[in-house]
């Protein structure tokens, strides 16, 4: 019996961040150059911020919570994310900003 061919990796890609925490509301600002502007309503405390910024991110992109991680700036403003299941052209596509 053949095994099954191998499966083709998923799309990814990595986006820069400026996050904005305890802001009025959680929001996908826009582009501010290369990097994605987003306003958090949660404190920027235990990782709450860090947190909803990829529920609301995978949120707008229509991806599952597990699609969206944190590459690097846990305590900075300044983030890298990973977005698996999309290329770059895509997720600027599904945020139409």
């Amino acid at each position: 019996m053949a095994s099954p061919a191998p499966r083709a990796p998923l799309p990814s890609c990595t986006l820069e961040i400026k996050a904005v925490p305890n802001a009025p509301r959680s929001a996908v600002v826009g582009w501010l150059g290369d990097a994605l502007k987003v306003k958090i309503h949660a404190p920027a405390l235990e990782g709450r911020a860090n947190e909803e910024m990829c529920e609301l991110l995978a949120g707008e992109l229509r991806l599952p919570r597990r699609a969206v991680t944190l590459v690097r700036g846990d305590k900075s403003r300044q983030k890298l994310v990973r977005v698996t299941g999309l290329d770059r052209a895509e997720v600027q596509r599904r945020l139409h900003l």
